[in-house]
C-alpha cells in the first residue's frame, strides 16, 4: 500500500536564476509551493538561515551546476547541513547534472572525486539523490544512499520523432566504440541503422590521459637485476573511419555530454565527407564549455539538442544552433512519486541495463 509521507518542501539553490526557472519549472507540475527565500546562503555573512520550520518533513532540493561548479556544490552542501540541523526527516537532492561525473575511476596520479563527492554529500544529511544520466552508472555504488538515475532519452527520441524532418532518412551514429551501447538503443527504438565511427584526428590530444604515454616505454634498469618486465606497447589509434553507410542519410550523433567540442565538430566533418546532408548532436548535458557556441557556429553541424540538466542560456545566444528539451516533467513525478511512496518502475519502464 503506498503511504504518503507526513509533509515535504521544494527549495531551490541560488547559484543561478536558470535553477530558479528549472525549480519553478518541476513545482508547476507538483503543484507545490516553491520556498526561493527560505533557505538563503549568505556567503558574504558566512551563514545560512532556514526561516521557516522543517521539523519531520521531507526536503528536496533542487540543484543545477553552472559554471562555478564548487560554489554550487558548496552551497548545496551547506544547505543540506542547514536543513539536517533543523531536524528535517529526508534531505533529497535533486541534482539533474551530477558534477565530477567523468572523474570516477583513478587515471595516473589523478583522484576518484566523484567518490569524494558522494561522501561529502552523505555526511552534510542527503539522504536520496535524484539524477539523469550518470556518466557511468557504477556510479551508483559510490553512495551510502539510494540514487535514482532517471533517463533523459524518452524526451530526445520524442523530438527527433517530431522535429527532425524526415527522420526515417536518418542513421544513429556513435562518436567512438565505447558510446555504440547508447546509440544502439537509439536505433532500435527508432528503428533505425546504426554507425560507428572508430580512431582519432591524428592532431587531437584529447585522449592523453587514458595511460597510454604511463608508464613511458623504457626499460626500468632500478629494479631487481634478474626481474625482466614485459613492456606495454603503446597505443595508437587510426585516423577517423566510419563504420557504416552514412551517405545521402541525416547524421544524428547522440553522447551523454557535450562538453568540449572539438571531437563532434571533426566527427560532422567526417560525415560530411562520407555523404552526410544533414548533422544532428543529442546529448543529455550541454556544458558547452569555452569556445563551443563559435566552433558548433562555424561547423558542419546543423543543430545541438541538449536538456534543461544545465544551464546553457549564454551559449543559446552566441549560438541559434543549440536547442532545448525541457525535462522538468520526469523530474517533478520522481518527487511526486517519492513523496507518496509510490514506485519508481513507471519512470524506468522499457529501460534496459544497457540504456
Amino acid at each position: 500500500m503506498n503511504v504518503p509521507k507526513s509533509g515535504y518542501r521544494v527549495f531551490s539553490a541560488n547559484s543561478t536564476a536558470a535553477c530558479t526557472e528549472l525549480a519553478k519549472k518541476i513545482t508547476e507540475y507538483v503543484y507545490m509551493f516553491l520556498f526561493l527565500d527560505k533557505a538563503r546562503c549568505y556567503y558574504d555573512k558566512t551563514r545560512v538561515d532556514v526561516k521557516e520550520s522543517v521539523r519531520g518533513q521531507t526536503i528536496f532540493i533542487i540543484q543545477t551546476i553552472p559554471r562555478d561548479v564548487n560554489t554550487a556544490i558548496m552551497e548545496l552542501l551547506v544547505m543540506a547541513y542547514a536543513l539536517k540541523t533543523s531536524c528535517a526527516k529526508n534531505i533529497i537532492g535533486v541534482i539533474p547534472y551530477f558534477p565530477y561525473s567523468k572523474q570516477c575511476k583513478m587515471r595516473k596520479r589523478g583522484s576518484i572525486v566523484c567518490k569524494l563527492l558522494a561522501s561529502m554529500l552523505a555526511k552534510a544529511g542527503l539522504t536520496h539523490i535524484i539524477t539523469m544520466d550518470l556518466h557511468q552508472k557504477e556510479i551508483q555504488g559510490f553512495f551510502s544512499f539510494p540514487v535514482d538515475n532517471l533517463r533523459a532519452s524518452p524526451f530526445l527520441l520524442q523530438y527527433i520523432q517530431e522535429e527532425v524532418p524526415d527522420y526515417r532518412n536518418a542513421i544513429i551514429v556513435a562518436k567512438s566504440p565505447s558510446a555504440a551501447k547508447r546509440a544502439q538503443s537509439y536505433a532500435e527504438r527508432l528503428r533505425l541503422g546504426l554507425a560507428v565511427m572508430h580512431g582519432e584526428a591524428q592532431c587531437s590530444e584529447s585522449d592523453m590521459a587514458d595511460g597510454r604515454h604511463s608508464p613511458p616505454c623504457v626499460r626500468n634498469t632500478s629494479g631487481h637485476p634478474g626481474l625482466e618486465l614485459p613492456l606495454m606497447m603503446a597505443k595508437e589509434k587510426p585516423p577517423i573511419t566510419v563504420v557504416g553507410d552514412v551517405g545521402g542519410r541525416i547524421a544524428i550523433i547522440v553522447d551523454d555530454i557535450i562538453d568540449d567540442v572539438e571531437d563532434f565538430v571533426a566527427a560532422a566533418e567526417i560525415l560530411k565527407e562520407r555523404g552526410a546532408y544533414k548533422i544532428y548532436i543529442m546529448a543529455t548535458h550541454g556544458l558547452l564549455s569555452a569556445d563551443a557556441p563559435r566552433l558548433i557556429e562555424e561547423s558542419a553541424i546543423d543543430e545541438v539538442v541538449v536538456t534543461n540538466t544545465v544551464p546553457h542560456e549564454v551559449q543559446k545566444l552566441q549560438c541559434p544552433k543549440i536547442k532545448t528539451v525541457d525535462v522538468s516533467m520526469i523530474l517533478a513525478e520522481a518527487i511526486r512519486r517519492i513523496h507518496n511512496g509510490e514506485s519508481m518502475a513507471y519512470l524506468f519502464r522499457n529501460i534496459t541495463v544497457d540504456d
